[in-house]
């Protein structure tokens, strides 16, 4: 019998390298502290409807991710988002004149890696604490005690901060992750009775504590009785608040809002706040992988390339190619 490899992470980048291994017939078992798939990807279902309050939108480039995408659109998970996107500088608004193509999953962004887990192995709510090795196998341990393997490869594919504890066993990687420096976001979801009279759907914001906005009705496959709004503030902001009360964290992005959209803003009949710690690396990184393929340990995750959706698939792609690199 073939031993397992272990993916912990259920976000793109650990899907990605499940599906690139089990494609070539490795078996592979995925881990993920969460109660559902999607990291960043995933969506929160409220009373206001479904909520995208990590990754709004992903773009394509790379001729693979674009073949990849086509796929997702033709299994129904992806549709094209064409909003009617605004610039917001100083206080004015400006059509903004980004034409980039924009897609979504639908009817919410964690459509794609529910997508993705179809014939995968995987244990939710299970954060693995410790990976260490015994003679032969990997071995992983969970918070609760529990010992999991063995396991033949491990992939990691968590925040930076989060893979420096697991890469202990390899101390030339651990050190790389250590060194990435990852930024909060803090996002905001209000929502309203009647909807508020403006033409826009989506809205890059500088010079203020919001960097984008985005209206949740205008993106296909979005279902609610209220006008839901998605706020993401700047990561320095997040920074200078990161401990700051859900409460007043809504209290001070609502009245961003309200000042910067240009219509009557009433008060919200729904809001909830979420904090990402590690929404996106503070700088790009080039490597792809962090890879011991000796020791068969491997990391990927959007903080090994670009920090966008499609870093976090190529990643896990590539973490797939290596260890399958050095499976012959």
């Amino acid at each position: 019998m073939t031993v397992p490899i272990a993916i912990i992470g259920a976000g793109i980048a650990g899907l990605s390298a499940a599906q690139a291994l089990q494609k070539a017939g490795q078996p592979v078992h995925v881990f993920d502290k969460g109660r559902g798939s999607g990291g960043r990807m995933a969506s929160k279902h409220s009373e206001a409807g479904s909520l995208d309050l990590g990754a709004q939108y992903f773009t394509a480039r790379d001729r693979r991710f674009v073949e990849q995408v086509q796929q997702w659109v033709a299994n129904g998970w992806v549709e094209q988002w064409k909003p009617q996107l605004y610039n917001s500088r100083d206080g004015q608004l400006t059509p903004s004149p980004d034409e980039q193509t924009r897609w979504v999953g639908i009817p919410r962004m964690s459509a794609i890696t529910r997508g993705l887990l179809k014939d995968v192995t995987v244990n939710f709510g299970c954060r693995i604490a410790e990976v260490f090795r015994g003679k032969q196998y990997w071995h992983l341990q969970d918070t609760e005690g529990c010992s999991h393997g063995p396991f033949s490869r491990v992939v990691i594919a968590v925040p930076a901060p989060q893979a420096t504890q697991l890469l202990a066993a390899t101390p030339k990687l651990a050190a790389v992750a250590a060194g990435v420096q990852m930024d909060p976001t803090w996002a905001v979801a209000l929502g309203f009775e009647t909807l508020l009279q403006t033409p826009m759907q989506g809205c890059f914001v500088q010079d203020s504590a919001l960097d984008w906005l985005a209206r949740n009705r205008s993106k296909p496959g979005r279902d609610s009785p209220l006008d839901t709004w998605v706020l993401h503030a700047t990561a320095d902001w997040s920074k200078q608040h990161i401990d700051l009360a859900k409460d007043e964290v809504i209290e001070q992005l609502c009245g961003e809002f309200a000042e910067l959209i240009g219509c009557v803003v009433p008060a919200p009949s729904f809001a909830l706040a979420h904090r990402w710690l590690y929404a996106r690396p503070a700088v790009n990184h080039e490597w792809g992988v962090l890879a011991d393929a000796d020791q068969g340990l491997y990391a990927c995750g959007d903080w090994c390339l670009s920090g966008r959706v499609e870093g976090a698939w190529l990643s896990g792609q590539e973490a797939a190619r290596r260890l399958l690199e050095h499976l012959e």
